[in-house]
This record gives C-alpha cells, sequence and structure tokens, in this order.
C-alpha cells in the first residue's frame, strides 16, 4: 500500500501547490479545505495566509483559526489532497461548513484518499480538543459522502450552503 502522510503546508511544495491550484482552476469543482488556495493565486502568498490562521488571535475578527494539511504521496511527493480543520467554526461556517473541509485532486480521485485523508485527520482533531466534528457534504458529492460514512459520520440534518447554493447533509463523526 502507498504511504501517504499529512503534511504542514511549506516552501519546498509551492510547485507542487501551484499544480493542485492549477489543477482545480479547469474544473467546474470547488476546492474545499484549502484555506483559500482558489482566492490567493501566489502560493507563497497564500502559505503566509495559512501560517497567520493557525492561531485565533491573529485571525481576522468573525474568522475562526484553522489548520491546514497537504495529503502527499511519499513515493512521489505529489499532493493528492488538502484538508482543514477549522479550531471553533461558528456562524454560517459552523452551520453548513463544519470542522473538517477537504478536496482530492481531480487526477487522483477514486484512489480512497479522501477516506484515508480523513481518517488520518481524525487524531488531530482529537489534539485540538475537538471529541466530535462536523462535517458537510452536498449530496450529490458521493465520494465525500462515502469518505464521511467510512469514517463513522452520522447524519444529523441538511441545511442550505449560501456559499454554493446547494442542500449539504451534516454528518458528526467522533474523534480518535
Amino acid at each position: 500500500m502507498e504511504t501517504l502522510l499529512l503534511l504542514k503546508p511549506s516552501r519546498a511544495y509551492l510547485p507542487q501547490i501551484a499544480a493542485c491550484r492549477n489543477e482545480f482552476s479547469g474544473c467546474l469543482d470547488w476546492l474545499h479545505g484549502s484555506g483559500g488556495l482558489m482566492e490567493i493565486e501566489d502560493p507563497d502568498a497564500w502559505l503566509r495566509h495559512v501560517a497567520l490562521y493557525e492561531h485565533q488571535d491573529q485571525v481576522p475578527e468573525g474568522k475562526t483559526s484553522f489548520s491546514q494539511y497537504l495529503y502527499v504521496r511519499q513515493e512521489d511527493q505529489k499532493i493528492v489532497g488538502m484538508i482543514n480543520i477549522r479550531h471553533r467554526p461558528t456562524g454560517p461556517i459552523g452551520t453548513w461548513g463544519g470542522h473538517v473541509g477537504y478536496s482530492v485532486c481531480p487526477s487522483e480521485r477514486r484512489n480512497g484518499y479522501a477516506t484515508r485523508m480523513l481518517r488520518d485527520a481524525l487524531p488531530h482533531c482529537k489534539a485540538l480538543g475537538l471529541q466530535r466534528v462536523l462535517l458537510t457534504a452536498g449530496d450529490e458529492n458521493t465520494g465525500s459522502v462515502k469518505a464521511i460514512l467510512a469514517n463513522g459520520g452520522v447524519f444529523e440534518n441538511a441545511v442550505m450552503s449560501p456559499k454554493h447554493h446547494v442542500m449539504v447533509g451534516r454528518y458528526w463523526i467522533q474523534s480518535t
């Protein structure tokens, strides 16, 4: 089985971060769990942005701190996905976004990476003091729903995402 690691973003991965961003810019999918990578064109500026959001006392008012990770395949050092753990989501993001957002690069889908990435992130959630984490996924996003359910997700209800204009299911998972 190939080795995949959750790694904090760093300058060593700047070319791979740019490649991941470019892969999403050519498709209609959202780059969930990327800490705003699609809005920040320069990967180096994005690194500064995610470092700032690591600590709540540095985050702009009304925003929540988060921990950003790359999911890297060790054999070729390719980023296959990204995952973002929101420390204390509040307001609308707490309703339709939850604690964890993630994406798998389009070229790497259907390999079980979302399930594995989410499983590997749950201990990081627990280390942040999150005993239960909220994840959301649109019904049309069957891959994400499968990953959530495979990690013990329990459906609570569905709400409208004002950002994406779709109904999203809300699922709770116990941290491990």
